[in-house]
């Protein structure tokens, strides 16, 4: 997986993470204006049945869901940046990445490697200058093969 693709999951896992977490406190902030929450002091202890309340609790879910969707897409990004660096003559990103992924940081983790890190995915070759053809398309260049 080129770096290209690994920064596109870290990014998009953040930006999911941003709008899951920013449905989440505006579903919250709606059922506290609206009194959905039965209070006693600073305790919520019960919930008004109604409408509103079945909506607000589905575009809760909905954020969780995509708050748990982003953890996975960073997942995916910090499992590409420890494989690309695995290609790596030198493995001390390797380590480093797998290191601090399992101290429970593998969004410190990625984050270093999007911003710093090498890309260690094998370089493609292109073919796409060469044409078939006869001889008469080649262009003499004045070296004259032996034989």
């Amino acid at each position: 997986m080129p770096k290209a693709m690994i920064v596109k999951w870290f990014l998009g896992s953040l930006i999911g993470l941003a709008g899951g977490f920013i449905l989440f406190l505006i579903t919250g902030a709606l059922a506290l204006a609206n009194d959905i929450f039965i209070m006693q002091g600073p305790d919520v202890v019960g919930v008004r049945s109604g409408g509103l309340a079945w909506t607000l609790l589905g575009f809760v879910i909905l954020g969780c869901l995509v708050m748990m969707a982003a953890a996975i897409a960073m997942f995916i990004a910090w499992i590409g940046a420890v494989l690309n660096t695995a290609n790596l003559p030198s493995k001390a990103w390797c380590i480093a990445l797998v290191v601090i992924g399992l101290l429970g940081f593998p969004f410190v983790a990625t984050l270093a490697y999007v911003i710093a890190g090498p890309d260690g995915a094998p370089q493609r070759t292109s073919v796409s200058g060469i044409t078939a053809g006869t001889g008469s398309d080649v262009q003499q260049t004045g070296v004259r093969a032996a034989g």
